[in-house]
């Protein structure tokens, strides 16, 4: 009896549509890397991307403590002396705040050429819209 291997056209592919308001940072982020991985599903095989796309709504209404906020920092380096910046997390919110939900996910998923592929799959947007209803995503309770 052998294994199955997921190959890449086998894969079908589903839309979520996650809403974000009140819910935790870091929990949040660990659903949908789990998702966009695709270990959700029987099928899963570590080395072919078998994941969903995951739409994340309301991203700027995102759940964090109040400490965090102000200790949880973001580096830049341009790559010159004295080129180094820092953001805190408070700060990154109030810019961009599908940013910070991108770099959690980020960090949550390999960090290879099919972790970018998977990466690729995630739509974050601040508000309760987005333009992705031509793909008719289920609601995703987390």
């Amino acid at each position: 009896m052998t294994s199955f291997v997921a190959k890449k056209g086998q894969v079908d592919r589903k839309w979520f549509v996650v809403d974000a308001a009140g819910k935790n940072l870091g929990r949040l982020c660990a659903k949908i890397a789990h998702i966009l991985q695709g270990k959700h599903k029987p099928i899963y095989t570590p080395h072919v991307d078998t994941g969903d796309f995951v739409i994340v709504i309301n991203a700027g209404q995102i759940a964090v403590g109040k400490r965090k906020l102000s200790n949880q920092l973001y580096f830049r380096y341009s790559g010159y002396p004295g080129g180094l910046r820092t953001e805190t997390l408070g700060q990154k919110l109030q810019k961009n705040a599908s940013q910070v939900i991108r770099l959690a996910v980020h960090g949550m998923v390999p960090k290879t050429r099919l972790g970018r592929q998977m990466i690729r799959k995630l739509k974050v947007y601040n508000g309760p819209e987005h333009p992705h209803e031509a793909q008719q995503p289920e609601a995703l309770a987390l």
